[in-house]
């Protein structure tokens, strides 16, 4: 199970080519791709046209949703914010803690092009795919 970034939907629905919308385009024929709401909500935001957000919302709904903040998950996150906070870390947006907690705890791997979530690969346990 793999879980996509925002970060990697959002070149990817804009047509920008990197490793990871590769990597994604790849994933989507062979492996099993999900998403979180809180992810699904912040692509979707992201469209301007009607059209495009139908369409985006129409493909993204044909996917495993998963609900990323639970308050056991609440708890743990907060954990994991202190550890890095101990490291001399700053974590800058909660939602990256919250999806980032979320993939280590339920052994899932994150496709993302977010330098955010470096930390969580070095210190906390957070595979990619």
């Amino acid at each position: 199970m793999i879980l996509v970034d925002s970060s990697v939907w959002i070149d990817y629905f804009n047509g920008t080519e990197t490793a990871e919308t590769t990597l994604l385009d790849e994933y989507l024929t062979t492996d099993t791709i999900c998403i979180g709401d809180i992810i699904l909500a912040e692509v979707l935001q992201g469209f301007r046209s009607d059209k495009d957000y139908r369409l985006a919302r129409g493909l993204l709904l044909e996917l495993p949703i998963f609900q990323i903040m639970t308050p056991e998950l609440a708890l743990i996150t907060a954990d994991n914010y202190r550890k890095l906070r101990k490291k001399g870390i700053t974590v800058r947006k909660s939602v990256d803690n919250w999806i980032a907690t979320f993939c280590i705890e339920n052994q899932v791997s994150l496709l993302f092009s977010d330098r955010d979530f470096a930390p969580y690969l070095d210190h906390l346990g957070l595979r990619k795919p």
